[in-house]
């Protein structure tokens, strides 16, 4: 019994018979296609980005209890669009494919509807980074794709795709091989393609005139385990008891996904201190701390051997935490940093780069580069004569993502040899043995012919 079995109605049955069917679904495979494989292409780039935003989701939703799966539905949610995009775009199971993603589309039509409504989160990230898209853009996004599915699991069964059904599975192997590299190298180092604001070589260093008001701040204080909001007029001074946690732009709760319409702002005990950590002279080493509770208190023998390198070298190090002033100074007694610890917003320091803990080595005040703590050579750490320009040299991310692009791309061909070999061969022996026909019908013909004068001859002679 065949799974998602359909039974086509008459006027389906005359639509398939058109010469124009075969048209319709191979631009409608490509479109549909192509759209899940950026779709999936985005999310695997970047597994810290569409972890960030699955937990945004889960919290909106009130599934809390999901947020600590939410890398491993990141990365599966990746996989699953890449491949079936994949499948749908070559014409790989032709039925299965298109009612899949349908069922998906049933899930996310209504979702994204909510979503333009409520504005609950501001970006859907169905794109990831990449491509930002309206809550209302991506509804009627979603509106057009659910049409051209449903005409696809009518008629996609039709049209032969490019591979046969045997080697179907081969085909969501090497999708799924794909996804794991670029997946691999995003999470444990940093994602192969930057779609954030600040790439390598951008500048991270805000200008004065750009940084908004002192009055467009809110200021959030705790004391015996309550936290309040203060205006910069109404800010307690040291003797209040009050603890500084964090600031924020007026009006701006949201948690993730908000687009940085303002400039960078590092803050210590409250105060803006931007331009001295994120100066715009000489090398600067900073550590990326979105998490501070949540980091590996094992990381810091790397991180104070790194920082003494640096130092050496005539580097400034500091580290931007998002973390209360309390948590700070937990982490400077444990870790022993011989570095500050500055407050930033968890928002702007997962923008910068991804990791918990990362690092980013700046220049004049341009990233020279950025990796997970946990991805750098640690024979190179050592190297105290190695400058710390050279730490990232064992990464290239343009060329692991050409190489990955290059080795799909050529296994998917060399499928389609082995798989299709056999009927390009039947063709040629089919072509060889009717040419061998054409010529053995031309060769008795002729002998008829010569007969048949033969024998006219003969019969003219026999009358004479």
């Amino acid at each position: 019994m065949k799974l998602f079995k359909f039974n086509m109605p008459e006027w389906g049955e005359a639509l398939a018979a058109s010469k124009w069917n075969t048209v319709i679904v191979w631009v409608l495979r490509v479109l549909v296609g192509l759209t899940f494989i950026y779709s999936g292409f985005a999310k695997a780039i970047d597994p810290w980005g569409g972890m960030y935003k699955l937990t945004e989701y889960f919290n909106v939703l009130g599934f809390d209890q999901l947020v600590p799966a939410s890398l491993a539905f990141a990365f599966i949610l990746a996989a699953i669009e890449f491949m079936l995009g994949l499948f749908v775009l070559v014409g790989a199971y032709r039925r299965s494919a298109p009612v899949l993603l349908l069922c998906m589309m049933a899930v996310m039509l209504p979702l994204t509807l909510w979503l333009a409504i409520t504005d609950a989160v501001p970006d859907c990230g169905c794109f990831g980074d990449a491509v930002h898209m309206s809550n209302w853009g991506t509804f009627f996004k979603n509106l057009l794709i659910v049409p051209a599915l449903i005409y696809l699991v009518m008629f996609n069964k039709r049209v032969h795709g490019i591979y046969g059904p045997a080697v179907n599975w081969v085909v969501g192997v090497i999708a799924l091989a794909y996804v794991a590299v670029i997946a691999y190298n995003g999470y444990f180092k940093q994602p192969l393609i930057d779609y954030r604001p600040y790439p390598v070589g951008a500048k991270l260093g805000v200008q004065p005139e750009a940084q908004p008001a002192d009055d467009e701040y809110v200021f959030i204080y705790e004391k015996d385990g309550v936290q309040k909001e203060f205006s910069i007029d109404s800010v307690p001074d040291d003797e209040s008891e009050w603890t500084y946690v964090d600031r924020r732009v007026k009006g701006d709760n949201r948690p993730q996904g908000r687009v940085l319409e303002q400039p960078l702002a590092v803050f210590e005990n409250g105060t803006d201190v931007t331009e001295d950590v994120l100066t715009s002279e000489g090398d600067v080493l900073l550590y990326l701390f979105p998490d501070l509770p949540g980091v590996n208190i094992a990381y810091t023998f790397e991180i104070n051997n790194l920082t003494e390198k640096a130092q050496k070298q005539g580097a400034q190090v500091a580290a931007l935490a998002s973390a209360t002033e309390r948590e700070i100074e937990e982490w400077r007694d444990i870790s022993m940093a011989a570095y500050n610890t500055y407050n930033m917003d968890d928002t702007d320091i997962k923008m910068i780069a991804r990791g918990n803990p990362a690092v980013v080595l700046m220049h004049d005040g341009k990233i020279v580069w950025k990796r997970t703590l946990a991805s750098l050579d640690h024979d190179m750490l050592r190297d105290a004569n190695l400058p710390l320009a050279k730490l990232n040299d064992d990464y290239d991310p343009s060329a692991i993502l050409k190489r990955a692009g290059w080795l799909l791309l050529l296994a998917l061909l060399a499928l389609l040899v082995l798989n299709r070999t056999h009927v390009l061969v039947g063709l040629l022996w089919r072509k060889g043995r009717g040419e061998k026909a054409e010529e053995a019908t031309e060769a008795a013909e002729a002998t008829e012919v010569s007969e048949s004068s033969e024998v006219s001859e003969n019969s003219e002679n026999s009358e004479d």
